[in-house]
Order: structure tokens, then C-alpha cells, then sequence
């Protein structure tokens, strides 16, 4: 089961592979591919040093899977290059997602639009990907009419560079801005590009990208993206409203049920999710989990999640392992 990771060695990309390590995918070779600045550099891949290839060395290796984490440009130049060669792409960036000939995939939710023959997936935005695993269950049994959300962003969702952003600004460094403002010590509703409609990209694909994986364009969903300086994961304020009413406890028991997601959830404890708790896991914490007595049929949740992990390398790992499982490559 030879194996390229792609944009290796950036922050999801180190954490792929890791996983892949962790995970035991049965990785007979990897390939660790990259830009050409990074080409010779070296990795270790189950405590044995690789060397980081050109992506055009990458292709010509002709791996079963090669798993993008590079950005769109290079997604949208590679990822068709590789599935010519036969390669299984899975890719991280926005790319493909909204290509209708593209299954956009979140395996506990919707692996049955997977198929043998199948040569370019997408794995859907990070901040998507946690608030649909929280709400497909909810869609299945009550329908979800209209979702409100206000996400709190990690830096990490941002890279390497808004990272050290933070940590110079902690230790009163100045150095390269990944950002317009200074991020610590302060947050700003700026994720993504601005639209002409004043919604940002990364708004944008909280209702597209939700609408396509829970399959059903009636879906409503209007949200307010927010970075913030923590590393551990994304948190979610959601609030949904559904065409059918819910019992309480019976929507905490479909939650708690649903493969990926941990309930963590007592206020008189003081227990309930954060990005600190969620670092390095790849569970979907759900908590905060309340009726909304300002409007019938509306609950209030709060999500966190690892955004490295679950909401990047797991769930495109998670892809490659449904593949295998069901022998479609």
C-alpha cells in the first residue's frame, strides 16, 4: 500500500503522517512529497529517515493513495495528475469540495457516496467537519431547518506562520504577520477572504459544504467566523432549529451514540468542552447541550475540536481506511 502525503512537511502534513504511523495503515512505502524548496529535506516515517521528493517524483511512483494537505493552487494543478496515473487522491484543500462530480466525505456520515473507481475525494473544511458530525444524527431524526453559528478559530487552522505569530507576540518579538492584526490577546471576525456580500470563504463553506455532506440543500445556515489565540482546536457556539421537535435527552442520546462524538457536558462541574481539552484527540466534544427558550424547536450546543486532527488528517486518513475496508481501490 504505497503512500504519498503531500505538503509533508507542513503542519497537517507532519500530523498525517503521524497518524498513518498511529493508526497502523498498512503502509508498504511512504512518500513524503512537498514543494521544491522543501525537496531533500528529511522526515522520519516509523523511526526511519525519508527524504522529502518532488511532486512530480511523487507521481511517478504511482502510489495507491496520495493524501493532499498543499493548498488549493497546488491541489487544483497535482490532484488531476495524480488520479490520471491511477492514484486515490484524498484532498485536504478547498479545491474539489463543491465539484459535484467530487464526493466531499465525512466517513462516520456519508461513506456510502464512496465508490470503487472513485479517483479524487475531498475532505471537507475543519470547522465544518466537527459541526456536522454533531448535527447529522440531530438531521436524521428531526430535520434541521436553519443552523446559526459563531465559530472560535484556532491560529493552527492558519499554519506554521500564524503560530509564530502568537508565540513572537507572547514573548514581544516582532516578526513575519500572518495576519492584518496583532492575534494575541485579541480575536477578530476574519476567517477566510472577504465576499462582495460581506460574508467571508470560510462562512461560505459552513453552508455549502454542510448542505452537500448532510444532502439537503433546503438547509439554512448563516454563521460568524472569529480567530482566536489558542492552538488546541476550533470551538463552535450552534444553534439549530429543526422542522420537527426534539426531547432533550433523547437528542443527547443520539449524539452520545454517533461514532467520534464524547458528550462532555456538566456545568455544575464546571465540565464542558475546550480547546485544550480537544489538543491531540480525535474526538468531537460536544457540551452546553441546552433547549433555546427564545424560539420552539432550537438547541443551543457547543462543539470543539481538534482542527489538525479530526477536522484535517484524521478524516482524510479515515477515508483511506473505509477505501481499503471495502476494497475500492
Amino acid at each position: 500500500m504505497k503512500t504519498a502525503v503531500i505538503g509533508a512537511t507542513g503542519m497537517v502534513g507532519r500530523t498525517m503522517m503521524k497518524l498513518l504511523e498511529e493508526r497502523n495503515f498498512p503502509v508498504t512505502e511512504m512518500i513524503a512529497a512537498a514543494s521544491e524548496r522543501s525537496v531533500g529535506k528529511e522526515l522520519i516515517f516509523k523511526g526511519k529517515s525519508i527524504k522529502v521528493v518532488s511532486m512530480k517524483e511523487a507521481v511517478e511512483s504511482k502510489p495507491v493513495f496520495a493524501i493532499f494537505s498543499a493548498g488549493a493552487s497546488t491541489s487544483k494543478e497535482w490532484a488531476p495528475v495524480f488520479a490520471k496515473n491511477g492514484t486515490i487522491v484524498i484532498d485536504n484543500s478547498s479545491a474539489w469540495r463543491m465539484d459535484e462530480n467530487v464526493p466531499l466525505v465525512v466517513p462516520e456520515i456519508n461513506s456510502h457516496v464512496l465508490k470503487k473507481g472513485d479517483r479524487l475525494i475531498a475532505n471537507p473544511n475543519c470547522s465544518t467537519i466537527q459541526m456536522v458530525m454533531a448535527l447529522a444524527p440531530l438531521h436524521r431524526k428531526y430535520k434541521i431547518k436553519r443552523i446559526v453559528a459563531a465559530t472560535y478559530q484556532s491560529v493552527t487552522g492558519t499554519g506554521v506562520k500564524a503560530v509564530a505569530q502568537m508565540e513572537n507576540e507572547r514573548k514581544g518579538i516582532k516578526g513575519e504577520m500572518a495576519y492584518p492584526h496583532p492575534i494575541d490577546m485579541n480575536c477578530f471576525p476574519h476567517g477566510g477572504g472577504f465576499q462582495p456580500d460581506g460574508y467571508t470563504s470560510e462562512e461560505q463553506k459552513l453552508l455549502d459544504e454542510t448542505r452537500k455532506i448532510l444532502e439537503d440543500n433546503s438547509i439554512m445556515v448563516t454563521s460568524t467566523v472569529v480567530r482566536i489565540p489558542v492552538v488546541g482546536g476550533h470551538s463552535e457556539a450552534v444553534n439549530v432549529e429543526f422542522e420537527n421537535d426534539y426531547d432533550l435527552n433523547e437528542a443527547i442520546s443520539l449524539m452520545s451514540n454517533f461514532p467520534g462524538i464524547l458528550i462532555y457536558d456538566n456545568p455544575e462541574e464546571n465540565k464542558y468542552p475546550m480547546p485544550i481539552l480537544s489538543h491531540n484527540r480525535d474526538e468531537v466534544f460536544v457540551g452546553r447541550i441546552r433547549r433555546d427558550h427564545s424560539r420552539e424547536k432550537c438547541l443551543n450546543l457547543w462543539i470543539v475540536s481538534d482542527n489538525i486532527r479530526k477536522g484535517a488528517a484524521t478524516n482524510a486518513i479515515q477515508i483511506a481506511e473505509y477505501m481499503v475496508a471495502g476494497k475500492l481501490y
